[in-house]
């Protein structure tokens, strides 16, 4: 079987904030087959949904004191954190189990700037009983198919579609990811889908920090020159949106690896976010859509078509644009004790990675049945987890947990 990598880009960030190539494909071929997903066990995770940034009276944004004290907990000063102490990415500071998720909102942090130079991340596989009922079965190698640039204004033809911004021991990286439906607020979601290996290192280190989702970056598509004097409003036109709350598998955080399978098939997590600057309108209702995620989607072999959205950073892509491929799915079996995943021919590339996998749901409307999770190091096909029950309590933990938000 070809190598195969997780979909993630980094960029390691020099005096001029610029990355070296070289070490941007090597983080990004290194991330291409990791990712995980968090399950509802890991909703005793410290996790009181008031530890998001709130707003103030005078509009300036406050972190709660569960916040710092967690922080406290965990020997870290706020002011220092916010001052550059999150960049500390030692063994010992890499905070990594699923109660340990801390992500205060940085103002200003995310700039244009800083945004554009991100680069992207990883996937993986893990051992559990097969979803699908057809365990072992990989089907022939799809056929390339060319990823299609989305016209702008990707608002109007994907609203749920964004990019994911993170930092990690390299640098800033970007993933894509996916707003969906929240049940427990209908017409209200906060929530996003993205792949477990943008949120977590895995078995290695622990979870990114300073993670945020910007909903339709870049809507004009502008090209990369015109980007370099962009306004955050061209970048950013609803909004910087920070997540206050993660989760991913188990199985990801205690075997996922930058390399290899390991965890593939549960390579999913789903964030709760906030406006860094506060708003009161929710994530939903200021895209104006949230897709319902499908977890009884039939095997990949019975469906007749998928279509994969995200923001393909490693070359011949840079990250700026997001880029579509439609194709009728077959199944992969990274190895035969792990659960089937679906597979499309589509030449996306690294920073693709968590970018939502849609087909027609069993009311005839469009629905998440999956994201991009690994590929080839020689770009030409996509793999994704099938969505089920343990993806379906990582949803439903999170939904949850803020439900009387």
């Amino acid at each position: 079987m070809r190598p195969i990598r997780p979909l993630l880009t980094g960029r390691r960030r020099g005096a001029r904030g610029r990355a070296g190539s070289a070490s941007a494909v090597a983080l990004c071929a290194a991330l291409a087959l990791t990712a995980t997903a968090c399950g509802p066990e890991d909703d005793h995770a410290g996790g009181d949904p008031s530890a998001s940034a709130s707003t103030a009276t005078d509009d300036k944004i406050r972190i709660p004191d569960s916040v710092k004290d967690r922080l406290k907990e965990h020997g870290l000063n706020l002011d220092e954190w916010k001052d550059g102490a999150w960049k500390d990415f030692s063994r010992d500071d890499w905070l990594r189990e699923a109660e340990d998720y801390i992500n205060p909102i940085i103002e200003d942090l995310w700039d244009p700037d800083r945004m554009r130079e991100a680069e992207d991340p990883t996937e993986r596989e893990v051992d559990e009983e097969d979803i699908s009922g057809d365990q072992g079965v990989t089907d022939p190698t799809p056929q390339p198919v060319d990823a299609t640039a989305v016209d702008a204004k990707y608002h109007d033809q994907a609203p749920e579609a964004g990019k994911l911004l993170f930092d990690g021991p390299d640098g800033s990286m970007v993933c894509s990811a996916t707003v969906i439906a929240d049940p427990a607020n209908p017409g209200k979601s906060n929530l996003v889908w993205t792949a477990g290996h943008c949120v977590h290192a895995g078995k290695d280190g622990g979870w990114y920090r300073n993670i945020i989702f910007v909903p339709s970056y870049n809507d004009g598509a502008l090209s990369t020159e015109q980007l370099q004097n962009a306004s955050q409003e061209e970048v950013a036109p609803y909004g910087v949106w920070w997540s206050d709350w993660a989760q991913t598998s188990d199985q990801w955080i205690e075997q996922g690896g930058q390399t290899g399978g390991d965890g593939a098939p549960y390579d999913f997590a789903v964030l709760h976010v906030t406006q860094e600057k506060g708003q009161s309108k929710s994530l939903e209702e200021t895209v104006g859509s949230a897709l319902p995620v499908d977890f009884n989607a039939p095997a990949a072999d019975r469906m007749s078509s998928l279509t994969a959205t995200g923001y393909p950073a490693a070359p011949p892509f840079d990250g700026q644009k997001m880029f579509q491929c439609a194709d009728k799915p077959g199944r992969l079996s990274v190895t035969k004790g792990d659960p089937t995943m679906h597979r499309i021919g589509c030449t996306m590339t690294g920073g693709s990675s968590g970018g939502g996998w849609v087909a027609e749901g069993a009311d005839g409307k469009p629905a998440l049945v999956s994201n991009t999770s690994i590929g080839p190091v020689t770009a030409g096909w996509l793999a994704g987890p099938r969505l089920g029950k343990e993806a379906e309590g990582i949803y439903t933990a999170v939904s949850k947990k803020f439900a009387a938000k």
